[in-house]
This record gives structure tokens, sequence and C-alpha cells, in this order.
């Protein structure tokens, strides 16, 4: 498992009700990686937030991990 994958495992399962229901995947592409975020229909909510502002943190924490790792990846939460 990828540092990447792992930051939005720990992250997303400390936000919400149900962890064992938190499914996270990652496609590496040549350019960019993608890391798809899976949650229980209830969870969904919490990990957008309000107006998206969750959803935008995640993002914030990603791009600055992959930064670090010279890569470029992208969150895809996955109703």
């Amino acid at each position: 498992m990828s540092e990447l994958k792992d930051l939005i495992n720990y992250v997303s399962k400390a936000l919400v009700d149900m962890p064992d229901h938190v499914e996270v995947n990652e496609i590496v592409g040549e350019q960019t990686t993608v890391i798809e975020l899976k949650v229980d229909k209830s969870d969904l909510g919490k990990v957008i937030g309000k107006q998206g502002r969750t959803a935008r943190a995640l993002r914030t924490i990603l791009n600055a991990a992959s930064t670090k790792l010279k890569k470029r990846s992208v969150l895809e939460i996955i109703e």
C-alpha cells in the first residue's frame, strides 16, 4: 500500500461512524494517481462535509503529501 492510500484510509476512518465500510483504491496512471474513496451511504455526508469543506480539506492534505513525494494525485469520492 502506498503512503497516499494509507493517509486517506487513516483520515477517512477517523471521520466516519462505520470505519469497516471504508474502501480506498489507488489507480496509478502515467502522470496522475487517482485515489478512490468509498464509504457507507450514511457516512457520505461526514466525508464531504458542509459545502464540501471536509472533502476539500482531504484533497488539500492529499496534495500536500503528493507534492512532498513529487507525484500528482486526485481524490475521487465514490457514492
